[in-house]
């Protein structure tokens, strides 16, 4: 049985993959230097979620105006534990959200043909305070899923979702300590 909460991702013994969608204008400058730079805003809180098919829910396999690109983004495991425990949840208290560098939201998981589902994947803000982590230290790679994504969208509009969940990105659950686990909200079903 999946938990009601997990960390569902893609990653190995260094890195793990969060994914993100913006618009040609952001997303194709950060696919050639290989990590986020100018138009790239530094100034506001950027949400990167290792839950691809949640990505895609929110982006609309990338058609939403503005997310027109979907990039994976491999990240160090050291800055994602890091970001995760400067985390403070968006339902808790609204004076420590404020103050907080870094905001953890759950959101419904989603089917590859985007129906909700009965557990939850995280979305990571990544404030002001600790963007430049993200950027000048923690990214290892971008690269720009979009090819993938419409074929993939194209599959599940042509009603061949088993062929089109082949081609999802694995994702495994993703350990963390107990004490981090319990911060986050995570605890196993009753």
């Amino acid at each position: 049985m999946t938990e009601l909460r997990q960390i569902r991702a893609d990653f190995d013994e260094r890195t793990i993959v969060v994914y993100q969608a913006y618009g040609p204008a952001i997303a194709g400058p950060a696919v050639a230097a290989g990590r986020f730079v100018e138009p790239f805003s530094r100034g506001r809180m950027t949400w990167i979620k290792p839950s691809f098919r949640w990505l895609m829910h929110r982006s609309n396999w990338a058609r939403k105006p503005g997310q027109e690109r979907v990039l994976a983004v491999r990240i160090t495991r050291e800055g994602w534990e890091s970001a995760l425990a400067a985390a403070a949840p968006t339902t808790g208290d609204p004076d420590v959200l404020a103050r907080a560098a870094v905001h953890v939201q759950w959101d419904p998981e989603r089917s590859a043909a985007g129906a909700p589902l009965n557990h939850y994947s995280i979305q990571i803000g990544v404030g002001r305070a600790m963007i430049g982590a993200l950027v000048d230290e923690w990214t290892v790679s971008v690269t720009d899923l979009t090819p993938q994504v419409h074929r993939i969208a194209g599959l599940i509009r042509a009603g061949r979702n088993a062929q089109a969940v082949r081609l999802l990105p694995p994702e495994r659950p993703y350990p963390l300590a107990p004490e981090l686990a319990r911060r986050l909200g995570i605890a196993p079903r009753r």
